[in-house]
């Protein structure tokens, strides 16, 4: 069922974490130091029948060269400011299809930004200016640099959404671990936790013949199954073979095995008597041929 407790025990890491992202980023909005953002724009004109093209080149030229001492050393002397602050603080963007050069100039103060702008602006003007015989391209200042009326950063808007998308990050981090599976691990000490096994008999009407844990702790194991008692008169039967029975087996099985061997060599002495009736006959018909042979011979020769 549905509670609020349950969902806050479930829910708490995002509930806390949410409001959390969005106090810190609310406290840096306000803790952080404004920055104030001023825009001036400078425009290179083709002079001595040079073209639109080389004006844009050099454009983009006088902007790459921007941060060098010979520019800004002048500039410097004018805002007060050091060389190596006002590198940090000023740059200049350059357009590919437009011969314009925006310079901007960053600082803590509203009117040190504009100034920081103007005064580096009239001094590429100047330093351009210098070589236009020799590159056919005049700087002229397009337009000057305003006091910004609202600081650039912080963003209190988006200093919040920064850290409430932070705290949603955390907080859902936070309910991944929380909803991960425990690991099992086995443990020798759960086991010695458990107690003494005590073998109930049922003799004392415990409950313990169903294998559960009693009321001291100790486990109860089931009754064993008992042997059924002998009746009056009856005697255990003997579970081991008699020897006189085992003796007479093999005696049978011996004389079986000499009428088998009996039989063998019966057969095999018909076998050779066989052989031998074989031969005499075949050495008495022999016998009567070489005789047949004998008597023909001398009518033969009384007949010559």
């Amino acid at each position: 069922m549905f509670t609020l407790d349950r969902s806050l025990r479930r829910w708490w890491p995002m509930l806390a974490a949410v409001p959390l992202g969005a106090l810190c980023g609310g406290g840096y909005a306000l803790a952080a130091p404004p920055s104030y953002v001023a825009n001036a724009y400078v425009m290179a004109v083709p002079k001595g029948g040079a073209d639109s093209t080389a004006a844009v080149n050099f454009a983009q030229a006088y902007g790459r060269i921007i941060s060098q001492p010979e520019i800004l050393l002048g500039p410097a002397a004018k805002t007060g400011v050091s060389l190596a602050q006002l590198t940090s603080r000023v740059e200049a963007v350059t357009s590919p299809d437009a011969p314009m050069i925006q310079i901007s100039g960053t600082a803590g103060r509203a009117r040190l930004a504009a100034k920081e702008a103007n005064a580096v602006a009239d001094s590429l003007v100047g330093f351009g200016n210098a070589t236009t015989s020799q590159t056919g391209v005049q700087l002229l200042p397009f337009a000057t640099a305003a006091t910004p009326a609202a600081p650039s950063s912080p963003s209190r808007g988006i200093d919040l959404a920064v850290g409430i998308a932070a705290g949603l990050l955390l907080g859902g981090l936070g309910l991944m671990i929380r909803q991960a599976p425990p690991v099992a691990v086995d443990s020798v000490d759960s086991v010695d936790s458990v107690g003494s096994v005590d073998v109930a008999d049922g003799s004392d009407g415990s409950d313990g013949s169903d294998g559960s844990v009693g009321s001291d702790g100790e486990v109860q194991v089931a009754d064993l199954p008992q042997p059924r008692p002998l009746a009056e008169g009856e005697s255990v039967p003997d579970q081991h073979p008699d020897p006189a029975a085992v003796g007479d087996a093999e005696a049978a099985d011996d004389e079986t095995d000499g009428a088998a061997k009996n039989a063998a060599k019966a057969g095999a002495k018909a076998g050779a008597n066989d052989g031998a009736k074989k031969d005499g006959a075949e050495a008495e018909a022999k016998a009567g041929a070489d005789r047949g042979a004998g008597r023909e011979r001398p009518a033969v020769k009384a007949r010559g």
